[in-house]
């Protein structure tokens, strides 16, 4: 079974929804805000806001097409259905997750060693909500569907 299947049939896992254009401004917007303050950050919390700074990001995507998904290994397996992003972003934000979730969770001393590739995900994310098509991205969900 696919994960995207696996993750249509969990409870909070991948779910379509009304899109949300109001929604997806804040999620990124509150990216943005976030990358602002992993800037001025240099401890373990710029992992745990970069992280969350590029899900947020990420997520804007899903709220202009009206996806809701609260399992965020779901969330992050749904870059592979959007024109636009390739392997290199999907195991970009996957590193990341783990990262965050050894320092979190594990308590690992690690800092941030580069800003660049948050700010680059964060980015290509603005693009790619520009010319989303979200009918096509609904559509390739349903079709997970089986």
């Amino acid at each position: 079974m696919n994960k995207v299947n696996w993750c249509l049939h969990q409870k909070k896992g991948i779910e379509l929804i009304e899109p949300n254009d109001n929604l997806s401004d804040n999620y990124l917007k509150e990216a943005r805000q976030t990358l602002l303050r992993v800037q001025e950050n240099k401890d373990k919390w710029d992992i745990i806001m970069g992280y969350y700074a590029c899900y947020n990001a990420f997520y804007s995507l899903l709220m202009k097409a009206g996806v809701k998904c609260e399992i965020h290994d779901c969330t992050l397996e749904l870059i592979k259905l959007i024109k636009g992003f390739d392997e290199n972003d999907y195991t970009f934000i996957s590193n990341l997750k783990d990262l965050r979730t050894h320092v979190q969770y594990y308590l690992k001393d690690e800092v941030l060693k580069d800003i660049l590739p948050l700010k680059n995900f964060i980015w290509k994310c603005t693009k790619i909500r520009q010319t989303l098509d979200a009918q096509r991205l609904r559509r390739l969900i349903n079709d997970q569907k089986k």
